[in-house]
């Protein structure tokens, strides 16, 4: 668990951020309400996600949910009277809470989500977000917006299809339906399952090697990957080009083939 007295919080303290041995983690930490995201919440989720951003000694961040019951189980629905009510309030909340999406989608660093419990609605916007999403057996992943009659964004859904394909993006949308951890990885919406106990140990486990690898190459093969998603007349090829150009003349990569020929593990500074 973490180191307290390291620990900083946002939003009354229902996000809580620390760092250790280059491991960020942002805690949803609302477990009354099992983690449901609040406009203060994303709020302080951004500027959980900022200051970890410019920490240079964070190589990686894990978001996890507090209270072993749910990542997060959705937007705070006792909030849509006053903020959602309709049309207009609805462009106003997407217009606050989109700034940190954003941050999310285009953060420069690794992130992976560390699911255990429900992770609904705007749960699964924020783990879609992330790079990677492991998951522990007894969680329940949905989007249950034609439930409440929400329309989802181009976003929202472009990471969806992204993920599992028009089909089963369709079947969910449709049905709003919630499937467990089995069908989540079955379909591509996670990448691993762990048992209850043991999902937290192997999330920091690959953390760890995360955060022991080169910083420049893990950060070009995230840009990579990021344009290669993208229409082929809206990539940025030249952006390739500087960070495979920028790892070829970096230390790290001196440092890698030395500690190869050397037999030792490499010490990476990310420059």
């Amino acid at each position: 668990m973490p180191d307290i007295s390291s620990e900083k919080s946002y939003a009354d303290g229902k996000i809580l951020q620390h760092a250790t041995d280059g491991v960020g983690v942002i805690t949803f930490n609302n477990p009354d309400k099992r983690n449901a995201m609040s406009l203060e919440m994303w709020e302080g989720f951004g500027e959980a996600l900022t200051a970890l951003r410019d920490d240079d000694a964070v190589r990686v961040v894990i978001l996890r949910g507090a209270g072993g019951k749910a990542f997060v189980s959705g937007a705070d629905i006792s909030q849509f009277e006053k903020n959602r009510h309709n049309a207009a309030a609805s462009e106003e909340y997407a217009r606050r809470s989109v700034a940190q999406r954003a941050l999310l989608a285009d953060y420069p660093k690794p992130t992976i989500a560390c699911i255990q419990g429900f992770c609904l609605g705007g749960g699964m916007q924020v783990a879609m977000l992330a790079d990677i999403r492991l998951a522990s057996r007894d969680s329940q992943f949905g989007i249950p917006a034609a439930k409440l009659g929400i329309a989802y964004g181009f976003d929202g859904l472009r990471h969806l299809v992204s993920l599992v394909g028009p089909s089963w993006a369709r079947l969910l949308m449709y049905t709003g339906m919630r499937i467990d951890s089995a069908e989540a990885l079955r379909i591509g919406l996670v990448e691993r399952v762990f048992p209850e106990g043991e999902l937290w140990g192997e999330t920091m486990a690959i953390a760890a090697t995360i955060s022991q690898n080169a910083p420049l190459a893990i950060k070009a093969a995230k840009i990579t990957i990021a344009q290669v998603l993208k229409d082929e007349s809206a990539r940025d090829m030249d952006a390739i080009k500087a960070i495979g150009t920028a790892c070829m003349d970096s230390a790290d990569f001196r440092e890698g083939r030395q500690a190869f020929m050397e037999k030792r593990k490499p010490q990476f500074q990310g420059k």
